[in-house]
Parts: C-alpha cells; structure tokens; sequence
C-alpha cells in the first residue's frame, strides 16, 4: 500500500490530489509556459516576452507617486525589484491555478486562459509590438496546456496504477461525496492494470499491462514533474542565448570617434576639490545614474540605426550613424538630472558629451513658425517632449554619440541620444532615439507628460550634502562640510551652509568650466560633541536662491534644504 496520502487505495473514497500536489503542478506548468514563451520570444524579440511584456504594462500602469517610492526604495535595481515582483505574483496565481486544476481539470484550464491573455495583452500593448510578439505567449500558454495536462493526469494515477475519470472526463472532485469510490455508478474506472484477485465488486475487466508498483504514481509525476522543469529551464536558457544575439558591444566597440570641431573647455584648476566622500566632478560611465522605462536595455545595431526629422519642417531628414558621424560634432561637459530625485538624491551626474548640435540639425530641415516642441520617440517607444525654444536658444543641445571620450554604453542609448543642458531627463534626454517630430504642444504629448508630470520642466536650483554622509559618527574639531550644487544653465554663484538652524555660512567654491555642470563646494566646520543638523542651500547666477519649501518630485521635481543628521564624538 502507498503511503502518499493523496493517493486511493482500493476499496476506500478516493480523495484526489493535495494541495501540495496542485502548487507543484501549477509552479510547474507556469515556469514552462514562460521558459518557451522566452524561447520563442529569442526568436521573434525581446518585445513579446511573458514577463518583459507584462513588466512594460506594468511600468505604463504605475502612478507616478508609486513609480517614485520604487526608485527612491530599490534605486537603480528598480527593475530588478518590478521583475522579482511579477515574478512572485506569478507564482501565487500558478499555485491557485494548479490547485484548481488538480480538483477539476477545466478550472485550470479557465486559470490558464486568463494566464496566457495577460501575456497577449501586454505583449500588443507595447509601442513596437508586431503580429510575431503574440506567438511567445500563445506558444508558452500551449506548452503550459500540455504540461499541466500531464501533470494532473499523473496526480491522478491509483497506486495500483488505475485513474478515475467522472462522467464529464475529469478527476473526481475532492470531496464530493462518494465521487471516487470503487464501484461507484458515477465513476468511470479506467484499467491500468490487471485487476488482483479480491478486487471489489464492480470493478472494471483487467487490462493488458503490467501490474503497477505501489508508489509507481508518485514517482511518475515527479518524472514528469522533472523533466518539465528540466525543459523549462533549458528553454528559457535557450531563448536567453537567442536573445544575445542581437548584442551590440561587438559593433560598440569597433567605432572610432571622430575628433570634434568644438572640444570641451579643459578643466580648470580646482574643478575637483578632492575631499574624501565628495562626488567627483566628472561621472564615470559606469557610475553614472540610469532612470528609464526600458525593462530590457534596447540593443541598436549602428549599422541599422535611422533617425527621421519630420513634422512641422521644410524638408524631412534621414540620418544614418554614418551620416551622423560626418557631421561637425561637439564637445561639452554637462550634468544631467533625474525629475524624480528627491532632495539630496543621487540621480544626478555630469559627464563629458559628444554629439552634433541640435539646433543646426533643426535649423537644416528648415523649422516652421509655431513649432514648440520636439516629440522624441524611442528605438522601445518611450517619447519625450522638448521645448524647441530652450533647443534652439544658444546652449549646447546635442545629439549625442559619445560619453566621456568613447562611445555611448547600450545601458545610456547607444548609438544616439538627446542631451539638452538645464531639463529634466524627462523631456530631454530621449535615449536610443529614432524619430523627432516637430509639432506643438496641443498637438502631441510625451510618455510622462499624459501620466501627470509637467509639460516643460526645467532643473531647479539644488544642493546635495556629501559629506558627512550622516552614518558614520564625526570626531570634534575641525571637519569639512563638502558636496555638490546645480543651476544648469545658470551657474551656481554660492552655497551656504547652518548648524541646528543658526547662521548660514558661505561655503568655497570650485572652479568649473562653465554654466551648464555641477559645481563642488566645502566649508570647513569647527564640529562640537553632540547630535546635529547640518543644511545648505544654493543661489544661482540670476540671484535665486534654494527654497526651503519642500516638495516631492512630481509634476517638476522636488525642492527643500538638504539635510543631514551628525553625531559628533
């Protein structure tokens, strides 16, 4: 006799599967509807993917004050922490899927209807989605049928190898009563074996196989089980490596820049202060803030990639890379800024840019009176949109190629992308672009502008505190008070810092190369043993100083003194 308690025994009521049974069945047919829905998405696109899909809806769905509690909460691994998310919700609706399945067959079937319309539905919500993005899902939810089909069919199984199907095909419901006695009228018994002297009473004929091993059920869903989860995982790892196919750092590599026309301004001595802790004034690539909407990081072959000029011009433009690369480049420092940093945040950094100016490309395809904004659009769909009045007024807006001195990384647009000085990343720094219309502010509206945020959206005048940090304790005596400030555009022309709300004290500041980057400053505190408040603040080259006021990121950023809290030993 089996000692699985799941498993009926002759002449007493079967039962049916547990629980325990229906979540394993469930885990499983969902991770291999989603390793061959990954399979086939490596061959049709990352755009169809079941998870990718959905986590792109989800990112489309989010509410802004929501979308901001995910950044400041998880930071750069917010998409980790939205994919570990879906992931996990998955599992709790496989699991209800497989429990249900186990008790009757078509309420898994139903639960995986829904499963699988999820995925299509995501997958045609996407920007760029094709008639191929359906198949990842279509195909995964077919795989997942089959799977769970065999599944509850092994679930079933009598330890003598028999398996009782009701008058509708289905497993007896568990807990129905009589449903699943041996003998019962409305249970059809089918033979697995041959039937053991002193069978019960109504009992189907013998068959011809082979007599089953008590346990031989078990051990056969946890085979199928097995090689189930074994297929998911090699399809999954399978379609991964499909999807890297189209990896660009190969391509990445292979360009060599062109030297600009206009080279940066050369760092003026004590651009970098040098203070232990302090940000440095130039960003490394790697360290470099990325806030986006891309699940996936879009892989532009340069070869392939186009940008199209269109709208409200004299003459539409088609650039290739190369086209892009014979044009006169540009060369500047400039700090870009998150809108959804909160006060002191660290989305925020300054680089060195490359890029041809984009007010020439404008003025070449002749821009029309009435024009005001430049709608970007991205290799992924995201748009973006930019005051044609702040592009063509004189500072340096580029369409970039390059970040301090080598090209683009992937994760940052490569090929091409937007960098307009004094703008939030929001309506100016459109990565991986492909497409700029000019048009009006009526007549269209960026990604984020229909979910709340403001139409332009200039950086406001900000100071971060980098040292101290707030969690280490500072000896008493003399220690400096050091950190970064922002006018982009403006120019930062002083910083003050107070104590427990006394006297504000100005602060030194470094030297920059001109209006459009972050400047570092220090002031030197005589530090006494208690706990303090440390705050700053900064006044830009018009005369306007840091508000107090505070306010959280949306619609146009967050304002307020930035703060910190020192125990001084």
């Amino acid at each position: 006799m089996s000692s699985d308690p799941q498993l009926a025994t002759p002449g007493r009521p079967r039962t049916g599967p547990g629980v325990v049974t229906g979540v394993f069945t469930g885990l499983i047919t969902a991770a291999v509807a989603l390793g061959v829905g990954q399979l086939v998405a490596g061959l049709t696109g990352s755009v169809g993917s079941p998870v990718v899909a959905v986590g792109g809806a989800s990112i489309d769905l989010t509410p802004p004050p929501l979308k901001d509690f995910a950044i400041s909460t998880f930071g750069s691994n917010d998409k980790t922490a939205l994919v570990t998310g879906i992931l996990v919700l998955l599992a709790v609706f496989a699991a209800v899927i497989g429990v249900a399945a186990v008790r009757r067959f078509s309420y898994g079937v139903a639960g995986l209807a829904v499963f699988t319309a999820i995925g299509l539905a995501a997958a045609l919500s996407r920007p760029t989605a094709g008639a191929a993005d359906v198949l990842p899902s279509l195909v995964g939810g077919a795989a997942g049928l089959f799977v769970m089909w065999r599944l509850v069919q092994a679930a079933h199984e009598d330890a003598d190898g028999r398996v009782a199907l009701d008058e509708a095909g289905e497993p007896p419901a568990r807990g129905r009563s009589g449903a699943g006695e041996l003998g019962d009228p409305g249970t059809s018994w089918v033979p697995r074996s041959p039937v053991a002297p002193g069978t019960p009473p109504g009992d189907p004929l013998p068959a011809s196989r082979p007599a089953a091993v008590p346990g031989s059920a078990r051990r056969q869903f946890l085979v199928t089980g097995g090689v189930a989860v074994a297929a998911a995982g090699a399809s999954g790892l399978v379609g991964r490596i499909l999807a890297e196919r189209g990896n660009v750092s190969k391509a990445r590599a292979a360009i060599k820049l062109p030297a600009p026309v206009q080279r940066a301004p050369a760092l003026p001595s004590g651009a970098d202060l040098h203070i232990r802790g302090l940000s440095p004034f130039v960003t490394s690539s790697n360290s470099f803030y990325r806030v986006d909407t891309a699940l996936v990081v879009p892989q532009v072959a340069p070869s392939s990639w186009q940008l199209r000029i269109h709208g409200m011009v004299a003459h539409e433009m088609t650039l290739t890379f190369d086209d892009l690369l014979k044009l006169p480049l540009l060369e500047d420092w400039i700090t870009l800024c998150c809108v959804s940093n909160p006060v002191g945040g660290p989305y925020i950094g300054n680089a060195r840019w490359l890029g041809t100016s984009l007010s020439k490309l404008l003025r070449a395809a002749g821009i029309r009176a009435g024009a005001e904004q430049l709608l970007c659009t991205s290799v992924d769909g995201f748009t973006s949109g930019t005051p044609v009045q702040t592009v063509m007024d004189g500072r340096d807006a580029l369409l970039a190629i390059a970040m301090n001195g080598t090209p683009l990384p992937v994760a940052h647009g490569f090929p091409a992308r937007l960098v307009v000085p004094g703008l939030y990343g929001y309506v100016s720094a459109c990565k991986w672009i492909t497409d700029i219309k000019v048009t009006t502010w009526a007549g269209e509206a960026g990604y984020w502008i229909t979910r709340g945020w403001s139409q332009q959206a200039p950086i406001k005048t900000e100071s971060r505190i980098d040292v101290p940090n707030g969690s280490a304790t500072v000896r008493a005596g003399r220690t400096p008070v050091a950190g970064v400030a922002w006018a982009q555009h403006k120019g930062i022309e002083a910083v003050e810092v107070r104590v427990d709300g006394g006297a504000w004290h100005e602060a030194t500041l470094a030297a920059v190369p001109g209006v459009d980057t972050w400047r570092q400053w220090v002031w030197e505190w005589d530090a006494t043993r208690g706990n303090h408040v440390i705050e700053a603040r900064a006044t830009d080259k018009t005369g306007y100083t840091q508000t107090s006021a505070l306010a959280p990121p949306p619609p146009n950023g967050a304002t307020g003194y930035p703060t910190i809290n020192v125990t001084v030993q």
